[in-house]
């Protein structure tokens, strides 16, 4: 008989929704988290006293009584951090300086001042309350549009002739929005074990760090020491991240200076208020964006002016956030002129940092709000605003104003079929019969590009041509991934991606299994990550939804080669052309001829048991590391084009909402999601994440924010003021796909973890701004704002 072409089998692995690896340990407590994992019996416990002012000169610190207290072995402050580190690198010149703890002033509520090192965690708070630190308050910048004065960054940039089009255009529209800030809420929060070799010289540190691996030089230069005495590893699992545990990279510092003060390992885990309070947020943005429109809905140009406030410090990688979304700033429309000013503030608020979506929310928010104002200013339909300026079919790879390369896709099309699939017209008809019977019922849409697998160059765009030429061009997306057998045809997969809960092991057991003829349980992964021991680059972790776009097919080039070098040598055992061999249920079969056949483990174990027997011209088969990196991501031009990202997934979102006229409440009646993410590794795994980011966009638009009085105290720091959707909360959306491969990825997939983090917020805005018509409308759309949009300010 025949045997199957390829995959194990009647058909591959890969596509199928196999349900998670992950899931049986994790449910049953055999996660192997941060806090889980064993520490050497002398291990000591830190905790951290913060400031309890938004802005002030820190005029003394006494320490005695604290360094005195029973079990304190250390109390760090800022004469230790001053001696043993230097201040972090930022991403812009200027004269920033950010510590790993205060130093001069505080900046935040919530900002480390000092460190007591004890022998329990107990002794260690206890200690905390005799550290008595005198401090002169000083007036504290809340509004970004007040703190001009605190400007860091200014940039401007023009692409195409917007001038002209502005000038000949036979409507301007203007939109102001505020996009405010929000966060993660992770079930586990930061962790941090150091310690120090004086010997050798060398921090060994276990966090929960998520990546991105280009903020491990960042510590070591913060520590005064070359990168490679600074190892950094990862834990098996990780209890979610969501972008937000990039921001244990000061802890890191922080407690390895702790470590090699007290001489012993020092252990220290955050806890809710601290995350709140301490970790960071995604930036508020307030954006002024305009468009020039012709008589038929179509906009030829757009004039974006965005004032980024990214808290107390401009710590790595921001303004990342700012300029993630650079080359799409035209999103998913065929817009070819563009002007854009980028402006950087202070504030004290919290640092900003990587939170999910990073940087998409504040694009789309202030996009698709303006694409549906267009359609109340020209009396047009929004739905047909949106569908009159998409990228046309058959365009794509489609090159977009400011540089982004879209890569595939059929927006018009997958427009169509969600209206379709998803009942819009049914809907619509919904929203005709609320509304006669007197009710608030409005409609909202929502279409947007979702970039994933970040160029490394991309914030460089922050500088000026000049000055990227002096420092040299930063651009591309290295991943790695290592496929290796043992001596009796076991294989192990290894990555650089520390994954947060996503599957991860799942998909890279199907992608592997496939290439070798396998099953998915016969492949056995490994994510944690040591930075001495495993192969790592920059660009490696857990961010940017780079996972199956570059992670996943990374693994899949490294599988290949190496069963081309398994085929060659099967090749004469079997008298048979290495290219007429597939590898299939286990073994390696003759096309054509199972019978002339041997078994997948014996042929994997002939490099380890066998060596001189392999062909001269043949390698060993034992393992392979696969390094890519595309050529599509280049790094900005001298005109200041950029493709800010890889691979593009298209989403178009509608939904009803229904308004309480006396309470103000927003209820979703019914939420459409529509994805094309390319090639789909496993659909289950995918709409997981749809699910994930569909909630947190619900948060993001009715519950969640940042919210701080006027001398800066931070009034969220808790769950009871920091509402945070349950399950109750977020209905079940109606999740459609639709596949378009990229042709820039190994197996054709992107990003798909962000999307409804960007599109959800925007999409259920439109909607209430269509149920109360109004362009007043301010995140979040909680109880008592919408309340006071219907019923106007309580006096």
């Amino acid at each position: 008989m025949d045997a199957p072409e390829d995959g194990a089998g009647d058909r591959p692995y890969l596509g199928r929704p196999l349900e998670r690896f992950e899931d049986w340990s994790l449910l049953t407590g055999r996660g192997r988290y941060a806090d889980d994992l064993p520490v050497r019996g002398d291990t000591l416990h830190a905790a951290i006293l913060r400031s309890p002012h938004a802005h002030a000169e820190i005029v003394a610190i006494d320490t005695s009584a604290a360094r005195a207290a029973p079990g304190v072995f250390a109390v760090i402050t800022r004469d230790e951090v001053r001696s043993l580190s230097s201040p972090f690198v930022v991403g812009v010149k200027g004269p920033i300086e950010c510590w790993a703890l205060a130093v001069e002033r505080v900046r935040y509520v919530g900002e480390p001042v000092a460190v007591v090192v004890a022998a329990d965690r107990y002794l260690a708070e206890d200690a905390l309350d005799l550290v008595a630190v005198e401090y002169r308050p000083l007036p504290a910048a809340i509004d970004p549009e007040a703190a001009a004065a605190n400007l860091v960054s200014d940039r401007s940039f023009a692409y195409g002739d917007p001038g002209a089009a502005f000038a000949t255009a036979a409507h301007r529209v203007e939109i102001t929005v505020r996009y405010p800030r929000n966060s993660c809420t992770p079930i586990e929060g930061l962790v941090v074990v150091a310690d120090y070799d004086p010997g050798e010289g060398v921090y060994d540190v276990l966090a929960n760090f998520q990546g991105p691996f280009s903020l491990q030089p960042v510590m070591a230069r913060a520590l005064n020491i070359p990168a490679n005495r600074l190892r950094l590893r990862t834990p098996p699992d990780s209890g979610g991240s969501f972008g937000v545990k990039q921001a244990v990279f000061p802890y890191v510092v922080l407690m390895a200076i702790a470590a090699r003060i007290a001489g012993r390992p020092v252990k220290w885990v955050e806890d809710r208020l601290e995350h709140l309070a301490g970790a960071v947020s995604a930036t508020n943005r307030v954006v002024r964006l305009k468009a020039a429109v012709g008589a038929d809905g179509v906009v030829s140009a757009l004039d974006w002016d965005q004032l980024e406030d990214c808290g107390a410090y401009l710590r790595a990688p921001e303004p990342a956030t700012l300029y993630r979304m650079h080359g799409n700033l035209t999103g998913a429309y065929a817009i070819r002129h563009l002007t854009v000013r980028n402006r950087v503030v202070l504030t004290n608020k919290t640092p900003t940092g990587l939170v999910r979506g990073f940087g998409g929310p504040q694009v789309y928010f202030a996009l698709e709000r303006l694409m549906q104002r267009i359609a109340v200013v020209l009396a047009l339909d929004p739905l047909e605003v949106i569908r009159r300026n998409l990228v046309p079919s058959g365009a794509f790879p489609y090159r977009a104003a400011a540089g982004a390369l879209l890569d595939s896709g059929d927006y018009p099309a997958t427009v169509d079929e969600a209206c379709v699939a998803g009942g819009l017209d049914a809907l619509l008809r919904r929203r005709e019969a609320a509304r006669a019977s007197g009710r608030l019922y409005g409609i909202g849409y929502a279409a947007i590009v979702e970039p994933s697998v970040s160029n490394m160059g991309y914030i460089t765009t922050v500088m000026t041509a000049a000055e990227r030429r002096k420092a040299g061009p930063k651009n591309g997306a290295h991943a790695t991934a290592t496929v290796a057998l043992d001596p009796v045809g076991g294989v192990s997969v290894h990555v650089a991606s520390t994954p947060q809960g996503q599957g991860h092991r799942t998909v890279l057991a199907q992608v592997v299994a496939d290439v070798f003829g396998l099953k998915p349980e016969d492949i056995r992964v490994n994510a944690e990550l040591d930075t001495q021991k495993d192969a790592w680059s920059i660009a490696s972790g857990n961010y940017s939804s780079r996972f199956a776009a570059a992670v996943a097919g990374t693994a899949h080039i490294a599988a290949t080669r190496l069963r081309e070098r398994l085929a060659r040598i099967a090749s004469q055992h079997l008298n048979v052309r290495a290219d007429e061999l597939v590898f299939v249920r286990g073994k390696i079969f003759a096309r054509g001829n199972s019978d002339n056949a041997t078994s997948f483990s014996r042929i994997a174990g002939v490099s380890h048991w066998a060596p001189a027997t392999l062909p001269a011209e043949v390698e060993p088969a034992l393992r392979e590391t696969a390094y890519w990196t595309p050529p599509q991501l280049a790094a900005p031009d001298d005109a200041d084009h950029v493709n800010s990202s890889l691979a593009y997934g298209f989403i178009f979102d509608f939904c009803g909402v229904e308004i309480d006229r006396d309470t103000g409440a927003v209820c979703i009646d019914k939420y459409v999601t529509m994805h094309d993410a390319g090639r789909m590794l496993n659909p289950l795994l995918i709409d997981g994440q749809v699910r994930g980011g569909f909630a947190q966009g619900v948060g993001a638009a009715l519950y969640e924010e940042f919210a701080y009085a006027d001398d800066g105290s931070f009034l969220s720091g808790t769950f009871a003021d920091y509402l945070v959707p349950t399950a109750s909360e977020v209905p079940e959306p109606l999740i459609l796909h639709r596949e378009t491969p990229s042709p820039f990825t190994p197996l054709g997939a992107k990003g798909v973890g962000e999307g409804n983090n960007m599109s959800t917020p925007v999409c259920l805005a439109n909607a209430v701004a269509d149920a109360l018509g109004t362009s007043d409308i301010v995140l979040p759309l909680t109880k008592s704002r919408v309340a006071a949009l219907l019923q106007g300010r309580e006096r």
